[in-house]
């Protein structure tokens, strides 16, 4: 008798467990939120892109490079063809994608691109792009160098260290350093779906240099977007199951100090940079548990938020662009040029609008 109240005791213990772990999950992944419709004008998908444009960043010349293709565990896939870099120069008024030709000794069949981000160099003004790749299942940064007359990508290298082990996003602070976000501690599936559940804060952010690698941030419980201040001095970082954007000091050593974190009450993923505002621009994911079942009839919406003077006492939080999905699912970047916004997502279309500022 005293077995069975034991285990009866046991029992209930785990149900009010798993109960309240359920709740909580609802809750951090805002599955009561009802979104309201944002429209921009003149917004049509940029032709050519169907199966996600999860990271999109910009030069300084109005040339756009998109990250397409990702194939991820609990991500929609609808095409076994490798991922591709596209460039868009948004000072063509045709605005048609191109596909980049990879030259060098480089596997294109098992590309499957993640987050991405360029750097030039002071010295030479050369730009390079550096590129997450997850080639079966694996976790290791590209690094190529941007041939502009070609349209092409020259590989460089390729960067593999035990604690890159879950990258999501990366920022390049020169030609072979950067920072990256792990979005889970654990490699395992079933572990990685137990680090969520049971709200463990054990992702971090990663500095990676020829000399040194080091975990410099820690206690995010998703870290997925990263990029840095146009001042070089501050990194953003969005922590996505907290519904913030955390701000980072960079000291001499490139460890991180916190500084704050700035509620932005949804689950942005990747962070792109306004270099000459140094306003921050979000793809950011409305309702979570939608992006979970991925129901074709009740789809992930889409929603674009921008920060404006994220460094003072009392930041701009706005919501630019808001969808249910019927327009376009599950965004995960955003970003502006010259009066155009571009909006990406993790496995479906991207967006080009006219930005009302």
């Amino acid at each position: 008798m005293g077995k069975l109240a034991v285990l009866s005791l046991s029992v209930a213990a785990l149900a009010v467990l798993i109960g309240e772990r359920v709740i909580t999950l609802r809750h951090v992944s805002l599955s009561y939120r009802e979104l309201t419709q944002n429209y921009l004008p003149n917004c049509h998908h940029i032709e050519g892109i169907e199966y996600g444009a999860e990271d999109i960043t910009i030069l300084e010349n109005g040339l756009a490079f998109l990250s397409t293709g990702l194939k991820y565990p609990g991500v929609p896939s609808y095409s076994d063809d490798p991922g591709k870099i596209y460039t868009l120069n948004l000072m063509d008024s045709k605005m048609k994608i191109k596909a980049m030709n990879v030259k060098g000794d480089f596997d294109k069949d098992s590309f499957n691109p993640h987050g991405i981000s360029l750097y030039t160099d002071d010295k030479d003004g050369a730009v390079y792009l550096f590129v997450v790749n997850h080639p079966q299942g694996n976790s290791q940064v590209e690094i190529f160098r941007f041939v502009e007359d070609e349209n092409a990508l020259q590989y460089i290298k390729t960067i593999k260290h035990e604690l890159l082990h879950n990258v999501n996003d990366i920022v390049a602070v020169g030609t072979e350093s950067f920072y990256a976000t792990n979005d889970h501690y654990f490699t395992n599936g079933i572990l990685k779906f137990v680090e969520p559940f049971l709200s463990l804060p054990w992702c971090d952010v990663v500095y990676y240099s020829p000399q040194t690698v080091q975990v410099v941030a820690g206690g995010f419980l998703i870290a997925n977007g990263i990029n840095i201040s146009p001042d070089k001095r501050h990194l953003y970082v969005s922590d996505i199951l907290k519904h913030k954007i955390v701000v980072l000091e960079i000291q001499k050593n490139t460890v991180l100090s916190h500084v704050k974190e700035v509620d932005v009450g949804s689950l942005c993923d990747n962070i792109e940079v306004d270099r000459e505002s140094g306003d921050l621009w979000l793809g950011c994911h409305p309702n979570g548990l939608k992006c979970v079942f991925h129901d074709p009839n009740d789809p992930p919406g889409s929603e674009v938020i921008r920060i404006e003077n994220i460094l003072s006492e009392k930041p701009r939080v706005t919501r630019v662009y808001s969808d249910d999905g019927s327009v376009i699912i599950a965004s995960s970047v955003a970003t502006q040029y010259g009066g155009k916004l571009l909006i990406g997502t993790v496995y479906q279309k991207a967006l080009i609008c006219d930005l009302k500022l």
